[in-house]
């Protein structure tokens, strides 16, 4: 272990081998799952194989976290380290922000590319001789084989539920960034207010996010079956929901930490890491409720 005024290395620890073991079983178990479920089989180990995996993440996560707390609670950590946390945050989100381009390329390329094709526009439209009779719009309320992929009876209306939780999600930035400058000021009663309204503002949108996948399911038939617009929407959104989810748990911990007296105007890095998250999330909503919902 070098000396922690220069840059701190841990000693050896579990947790590696318990992650890689825990996303192991996870995968496992979610590919049993869905292969299972494919050849019709409703007893399958899947599901239970998956929730071992999910539990063992949770203890790994808790372990190595609580870990990771207890160092910087020590003052283990240089401020050489500091900065390798927030080049490793910063990286972290890169990676996530070419997650979602990945998915919004998707997105373009079909409404702007391959579905024009289809329907018999621009130089790849031979591709319209595969289904003669289909003509092209976005959203799509006409698949080209609607035996196999039957469209949806309607969309989503982007200016109820979606434009709530557009509201929902950009106060919860606006709650953050107050909460972040309590903290500036070691304002711990401010900051708690403001960082549980954060964390209320996050339920509400997945509740009300819930409330619309309901409706679409049930009385819409918009469904990850209903072709290609239907498996961009919930692709889409489902995964931001995800990590409004891993959003909502992070800012979770955040605020037990704070009413523990964690953090100070000086060492933040934890809750400003957070606080980059949920603003990235923030950030991509507004582009899905445009590109997904709006247009």
């Amino acid at each position: 272990m070098s000396d922690p005024q220069h840059y701190y290395v841990p000693p050896q620890s579990k947790w590696p081998i318990i992650a890689t073991l825990a996303l192991l079983i996870s995968m496992y178990g979610l590919g049993s799952w869905i292969n299972d479920h494919k050849a019709g089989q409703p007893d399958s180990p899947g599901p239970w194989i998956l929730l071992v995996g999910a539990l063992l993440i949770g203890w790994m996560m808790y372990g190595w976290f609580g870990a990771v707390v207890r160092e910087s609670r020590a003052g283990l950590y240089s401020a050489q380290l500091d900065r390798s946390f927030r080049w490793g945050m910063g990286w972290f989100i890169f990676s996530e922000v070419m997650f979602f381009a990945a998915f919004f390329g998707m997105l373009f390329y079909i409404r702007y590319w391959s579905g024009p094709w289809l329907g018999g526009e621009g130089a790849n439209g031979i591709s319209n001789m595969l289904w003669p009779n289909f003509h092209y719009q976005w959203p799509m309320l006409d698949t080209p084989d609607p035996k196999r992929y039957p469209a949806p009876a309607g969309v989503i209306n982007p200016w109820q539920l979606p434009l709530l939780n557009t509201v929902l999600l950009v106060s919860s930035s606006v709650t953050l960034t107050l909460a972040h400058h309590a903290l500036k000021r070691d304002a711990r009663r401010p900051l708690k207010l403001w960082l549980a309204a954060t964390l209320m503002l996050g339920g509400a949108f997945l509740l009300f996010q819930a409330l619309e996948y309901l409706h679409a399911y049930h009385e819409l038939g918009l469904t990850l079956g209903s072709g290609i617009y239907g498996a961009t929407f919930f692709l889409l959104t489902g995964f931001h929901g995800a990590h409004v989810t891993i959003g909502t748990l992070i800012l979770l911990v955040m605020l037990l930490r704070i009413v523990r007296g964690h953090f100070d105007s000086q060492r933040q890095f934890g809750f400003e890491a957070a606080s980059w998250y949920w603003h990235f999330v923030d950030v991509v909503w507004i582009g899905l409720f445009v590109f997904v919902y709006v247009l």
